[in-house]
């Protein structure tokens, strides 16, 4: 067992800083995983402040962004940035997950914009409206002064989507996939809809590496597209692009939620108070306390009688972007074939039912044998050790589990010797445990060396997976203690803060350290690529 030295302990935000006390230990975690381990001395005020403006963020960004945290929300991170470069402004109004639908990680994405060589502003799918509303604002700035006088210089080699790479590696060079099958994970009696899906990829000669992701471009749905027609009072073969406008409704454009520029268009054609309440909607403001629920079809429902051309109104919406799913499959167990883990989205505002644009495709709109357009997008800083012998931890409540089904049937196909220990939690244990059977037989086998469950409504008492972490915290302290990598894949907002807020407890109580140190240790774990997350 190796042998851990307890860090020094290091406070970087101080308790006067404008910061709650939950925000200030996170930020605490996140500089001390800038620092060495073998630090002896508290820092001062000046190299706290150098700490700061200086140090290279955890995930391997060389510019500072300690707004680079999917759980802030968007005006924490810009007031973060304020007198920053430019490009560090866009990087903050980004949703900050490194999530890879955009084709880049946030900080090349910021870089591509701010060097003129992306000029699209409306990529980040998990940022929705207001990172588009914030990146065009911030784009005006560029388009008033030139590059060099709103950032200093910046580096040539700015990775880019290339529209010529390789078939299937991008979102601007997608390739067909075949369809195979899906089943339903939950029993009868669950609260939720979760299916697997499998995909053929012989057709296309694509192959992946366990911790990619999956991007589809999915379809609308029919129904939806032909109320909207209806609502246009248009033909649904009107030529539209050299499609019909049902082709292009249904393939070309995002039908949720309604852009601005839509809003900005039914302005021109109306008049009086619903013009004024139009251009407010497209300013960002919120009239009538529904602007969150307003998709495509809401907006048309809003201002009812207005008809807007449908090319005009085809003109007015966003391109339909591709959906993203972990993998929960292995190349190198099953060469050809590629799985999903997808949750259903359904839900009702007032008395509509609204769909989840790519898990309802997948769960109902397609039919096996059916192509689809698809890519893989390499994983960023998500992946198994570089060494089999390695042990590795997995926290993957719900759908979360994916990446480390992948996991363990890759390191059952290449026969890795390393120890592998599985948390994972969902609702109810009889309905909810997904992969059940595959997952014991892995136990029963010896290569899944821990199987640890967490149900959070099967007693009177909710319960996680971070809860059990802290039952067993001694004996997950020791895999650390051996070399371990910890894995969380799931919920951004709660489940992984939840995650980190129990490894730290775990550290100082198992690992005889004070809470800064071990929030220290477990940045240095992030720093070291041993803590990886993939979160959404």
């Amino acid at each position: 067992m190796n042998q851990m030295t307890p860090p020094a302990k290091i406070e970087v935000i101080p308790s006067s800083a404008p910061f709650s006390e939950s925000q200030r230990s996170w930020l605490n975690g996140f500089f001390a995983g800038l620092l060495s381990m073998n630090v002896s001395a508290q820092l001062s005020p000046e190299q706290r402040d150098a700490v700061l403006q200086d140090a290279s963020a955890a995930d391997g960004d060389q510019d500072d962004a300690p707004w680079h945290d999917q759980s802030m929300p968007i005006a924490d991170r810009m007031k973060l940035a304020q007198g920053r470069p430019l490009r560090r402004r866009m990087m903050a109004a980004m949703a900050q997950q490194d999530c890879g639908q955009c084709g880049y990680n946030c900080h090349d994405y910021s870089e591509a914009i701010a060097t003129r060589s992306e000029a699209r502003l409306n990529l980040c799918v998990p940022g929705g409206k207001e990172t588009a509303r914030m990146l065009k604002a911030l784009h005006e700035e560029l388009d008033k002064a030139p590059i060099a006088s709103s950032s200093p210089p910046l580096s040539p080699a700015i990775p880019t989507p290339a529209v010529n790479a390789e078939p299937g590696r991008s979102r601007d060079n997608p390739v067909s996939a075949t369809f195979v099958s899906r089943r339903l994970l939950n029993k009868a009696g669950s609260e939720k809809e979760t299916w697997h899906v499998d995909f053929d990829l012989s057709g296309c000669g694509l192959d992946y590496v366990v911790g990619d992701s999956f991007g589809i471009f999915a379809r609308n749905d029919l129904g939806l597209v032909d109320q909207i027609i209806a609502m246009l009072g248009a033909l649904h073969t009107t030529e539209i692009r050299g499609k019909t406008l049902r082709q292009v409704l249904i393939e070309d454009v995002s039908l949720a939620p309604a852009p601005d520029s839509l809003f900005e268009l039914l302005s021109f054609i109306t008049g009086g108070a619903q013009r004024e309440k139009a251009r407010a909607l497209a300013q960002g403001e919120d009239p009538d306390g529904d602007a969150t629920t307003l998709d495509v079809m809401a907006a048309l429902q809003k201002f009812s009688g207005i008809r807007p051309h449908p090319e005009a109104f085809v003109e007015a919406l966003e391109p339909l972007q591709p959906r993203l799913y972990s993998i929960s499959s292995s190349h190198n167990a099953t060469p050809g074939k590629l799985s999903l883990t997808v949750d259903c989205v359904r839900y009702v505002v007032g008395k509509r039912k609204r769909l989840g644009l790519a898990s309802t495709f997948l769960a109902e709109r397609i039919k096996p044998g059916d192509e689809v357009r698809v890519y893989v997008q390499k994983a960023h800083a998500f992946a198994l050790p570089q060494t089999s012998e390695t042990p590795i931890i997995m926290v993957g409540p719900g759908t979360g589990i994916a990446p480390f089904r992948a996991f363990l049937l890759d390191r059952k196909a290449t026969g890795a010797p390393g120890k592998n220990w599985l948390f994972f939690g969902h609702q109810r244990s009889d309905y909810d445990f997904f992969y059940a059977d595959e997952l014991n037989a892995l136990k029963a086998s010896g290569l899944l060396t821990r199987l640890s469950l967490a149900w959070s409504r099967d007693g009177e008492k909710k319960f996680y997976v971070q809860d059990r972490m802290r039952e067993v915290g001694r004996e997950l302290w020791n895999w650390l203690a051996e070399g371990a990598h910890i894995y969380v894949c799931g919920d951004a907002k709660r489940m992984a803060k939840d995650v980190e807020r129990a490894l730290v407890d775990i550290v100082a109580q198992f690992g005889a350290r004070t809470t800064d140190e071990a929030v220290l240790f477990v940045g240095e774990l992030k720093r070291k690529g041993r803590f990886q997350q993939d979160v959404y």
